[in-house]
């Protein structure tokens, strides 16, 4: 797996990294003093976007597809309808359950009536013990059936129910499998989503990493516009793939708005942190960029300002890392262009 340095982020737990000096003695623009700051020793690894909600709506009951709402690529609220399928017979099976319900309800209401006559003169001996045991047998009969018909009622409307097939979350459509008019049965796959509001990173860490990754357990994801979503948790799993000798490690991300753009299935950089180090930091400001040098503007303490050539490494939200050219305690020049042209009036006056 290819491995490189990332731009990385910086720890805020580092030393000051910048003090801004409003205009010190003559100069007319801003300086900064730089500073070491912690950094985070990270690398970059490749991984894939997957979505944690997937899933295939299955029929659960048969019936003729009537109505498709959406097809691949809709977006769908949670509960929106999705299809509808024909459900003449599952209305039948209602009415019938109905019927039967207020057949047994009838026939239980009886069965008490007779049960309580019967119990009424059985105190004062006018019956057999056998006939009262009939009636009280027939009281809870009536009721057992009863109790039969409500469950056979709640099953009907239940596949009445099905018949509607609603979304289980808000996603969007990636595959429909079925069209208008066909018959569908239980089991039978329907339409199929994800959820992009929760999404999460497969990587493959090298066993050499995974020691540091197991203590620290932090990662970032890079977005194509560099900016960093830091993950949520991580899942590493306990075993290392015997062909690579990688493990997988899953970065949980948090909810993530519309405008992401992280889509399941995207290939995207991920940081995983290793451990932290001192380095020094410069400001983006008051680096300058000419063709193929890298400079900055120093501040002497005689406040004399000189056009230093550096070397810069990695670029962090608060600056560029110094590889060479600058010693911790220097100032330089936050507007390189006043910077410029101050030091350019300064050599005309010396002359």
């Amino acid at each position: 797996m290819k491995l490189e340095w990332m731009k990385g982020a910086a720890l805020s737990v580092a030393l000051l990294l910048i003090t801004p000096l409003a205009m010190a003695s003559d100069l007319p623009f801003l300086t900064a003093t730089v500073e070491r700051q912690a950094l985070m020793q990270e690398r970059i690894v490749d991984g894939r976007v997957e979505a944690v909600q997937r899933s295939t709506i299955s029929a659960q009951t048969s019936g003729r597809v009537v109505e498709v709402f959406y097809d691949v690529d809709d977006f769908v609220e949670q509960g929106a309808v999705v299809l509808r399928l024909s459900d003449s017979e599952q209305q039948a099976r209602v009415r019938s359950a109905e019927g039967n319900l207020q057949e047994a309800r009838a026939r239980a209401t009886e069965a008490r009536s007779e049960f309580d006559r019967i119990e009424s003169i059985f105190a004062e001996r006018l019956v057999s013990e056998a006939e009262f045991d009939r009636a009280r047998a027939a009281r809870d009969s009536a009721q057992a059936r009863l109790e039969s018909a409500r469950a056979a009622l709640e099953e009907a409307r239940e596949q009445l129910g099905y018949t509607t097939v609603v979304a289980p979350y808000p996603g969007i459509v990636t595959e429909r499998h079925v069209e208008v008019g066909e018959s569908v049965s239980p089991g039978s796959p329907l339409v199929t989503g994800i959820s992009l509001e929760q999404l999460r990173v497969e990587i493959n860490v090298p066993q050499q990493l995974i020691g540091n990754l197991r203590r620290h357990r932090e990662a970032q994801v890079i977005l194509d516009t560099g900016e960093r979503i830091a993950a949520e948790s991580l899942t590493i799993f306990p075993y290392a793939d015997p062909a690579s000798n990688t493990f997988r490690v899953r970065v949980n991300l948090p909810e993530l708005p519309e405008d992401a753009g992280l889509f399941p299935g995207m290939f995207v950089k991920t940081a995983i942190k290793l451990g932290e180090d001192q380095r020094l930091v410069v400001p983006s400001e008051a680096v300058v960029f000419r063709s193929e040098v890298v400079a900055v503007y120093v501040i002497d303490h005689d406040r004399r300002i000189g056009f230093r050539q550096i070397r810069v490494g990695r670029e962090l939200p608060e600056g560029f890392e110094v590889l060479a050219g600058l010693r911790q305690g220097e100032r330089v020049a936050l507007d390189p262009v006043h910077a410029g042209i101050f030091l350019k009036e300064s050599q005309q006056v010396s002359r």
